[in-house]
């Protein structure tokens, strides 16, 4: 043997055992695509045309140059700070022992996880317990608060429903955690094949088209349109589709939009399963750089009306810092624009419960979030990249008494401990514990469905 050739005998079972090690990290948050008779039915959907999912109207693509006003934003060091709470995020522990007096009971955990108790079902949207939305454990987007209560004490869970796969609302460790669990996963077509690659049974999987509905425990599930995108890695054109989702119960039922831009489905939805006893509508994460797929405050409460909402819970804010607007600025907005409507709102702490079925009086109505800003918008000022109605909303609201809307009054629809809670890891070996830290704090073309893709 000569001398060339020793070091590569010596160093190739290394260099191999490198190579996996680098491919087994890097492909278990990203997931997989689907294949066999996954990818036949991906492909027959009416709304999967020229290789990729389709949105009903197609939204606009971005050029490079329509970055540099974001870059400039995030080298702002005044305006990053006012992306993130100046004070520790107050949280409740949720007391879920006894059963919802009405029948339908609702925990915000923070962004747009929620746990839908209805007529003896108990549903948890988009749940997201890892430290980051992040294909990584040490970089991306951090928790600006810890999450409310331990994914092992939140008790039984009959359904997970997931909008769409980007990792703020398809999280790999709290995945994992509940593959072990007897729960059954809804998800919009192509995503099943993440949740199998990550130890999910195929047979605990639903996978639906748009207007398609599976039964749990009698309560109906369907998926209904939205407008937005998937994808994890850096493929143009994810094979998986997004989706707002409607549970209806025998006495109840519920909206919960993922996300989306505003489109005119809304009101077919509201015509087709509405009308609804809560509505959980994306209000945060938006930007004048993609308008058609991230609502504004306003056009949430648009789409609220248009769905027959009921009662309104504002969601996708507060929890990660995904766009270049203030950290409190889409719940005030859409405390403005509800009030202009009349409808009511809850306005709950992460882990706070509230019942929509409850006198309205009761509903969560303190603006708790005012205790943590960082620095209040001068009156009459908008901060609003989007070019939106900040202005307005931030004059109408610092009028307004300090309590809250106009029609408000706080009262606790249910008593929990005010005791912030840090969760333990969900997944020791998927990076970071769950935040501890409430203080610390890829985007493509974006015509066709493909883009962008990433964490919004």
């Amino acid at each position: 043997m000569s001398s060339t050739d020793r070091p590569r005998e010596v160093t190739a079972p290394a260099a191999r055992l490198s190579r996996r090690i680098r491919h087994a990290l890097r492909f278990r948050s990203l997931g997989v695509g689907p294949e066999g008779a996954r990818l036949e039915r991906v492909r027959s959907s009416p709304n999967f045309r020229d290789g990729a999912f389709r949105n009903e109207r197609p939204i606009d693509g971005l050029d490079v140059t329509d970055y540099i006003p974001l870059l400039r934003e995030s080298l702002n060091r005044e305006a990053r700070a006012r992306r993130r709470p100046a004070r520790p995020v107050p949280l409740r522990r949720p007391d879920l022992t006894l059963p919802p007096v009405t029948g339908l009971r609702v925990t915000w955990m923070g962004h747009a996880t929620v746990l839908v108790e209805i007529d003896g079902l108990r549903v948890l949207f988009d749940p997201v317990w890892g430290t980051r939305c992040s294909p990584v454990g040490f970089a991306g987007p951090r928790r600006l608060h810890p999450v409310p209560l331990p994914l092992g004490d939140l008790g039984p869970v009959d359904a997970v429903v997931i909008s769409h796969d980007h990792y703020d609302h398809l999280d790999l460790p709290t995945i994992r955690a509940l593959a072990g669990t007897r729960t059954r996963f809804c998800v919009p077509l192509g995503v099943g094949a993440h949740l199998e690659h990550w130890g999910v049974p195929a047979d605990r999987i639903d996978e639906l088209d748009w207007h398609e509905s599976t039964r749990v425990k009698g309560v109906e599930l369907t998926a209904t349109p939205a407008q937005h995108c998937c994808g994890r890695g850096l493929r143009r054109h994810a094979l998986s589709l997004w989706a707002s989702w409607v549970v209806a119960g025998p006495d109840h039922r519920v909206h919960h939009t993922g996300d989306t831009g505003y489109f005119p489905g809304f009101a077919r939805i509201g015509e087709l399963y509405g009308p609804f006893d809560l509505s959980m509508i994306q209000i945060g994460a938006y930007s004048r750089l993609w308008p058609d797929i991230h609502m504004t405050p306003e056009e949430g409460v648009r789409a609220h009306r248009d769905l027959g909402g009921g009662v309104l819970l504002p969601i996708h804010w507060g929890t990660f810092d995904l766009a270049p607007h203030p950290w409190e600025e889409p719940v005030e907005r859409t405390l403005t624009a509800a009030a202009e409507h009349g409808i009511p709102v809850a306005l709950p702490r992460p882990g706070e419960v509230f019942e929509p079925g409850m006198p309205l009086g009761d509903l969560p109505a303190d603006p708790w979030w005012r205790e943590c800003v960082r620095a209040p918008v001068a009156l009459g000022e908008s901060s609003a990249p989007d070019g939106g109605r900040a202005g307005t909303a931030t004059r109408g609201l610092r009028e307004r008494a300090p309590d809250g809307p106009r029609n408000a009054v706080r009262v606790d629809a249910v008593r929990v401990d005010a005791v912030p809670v840090d969760a333990v890891p969900v997944d020791p070996g998927a990076g970071e514990p769950v935040a501890v830290d409430p203080g610390a704090g890829e985007v493509g073309n974006r015509r066709g469905p493909g883009a962008p893709t990433g964490t919004v």
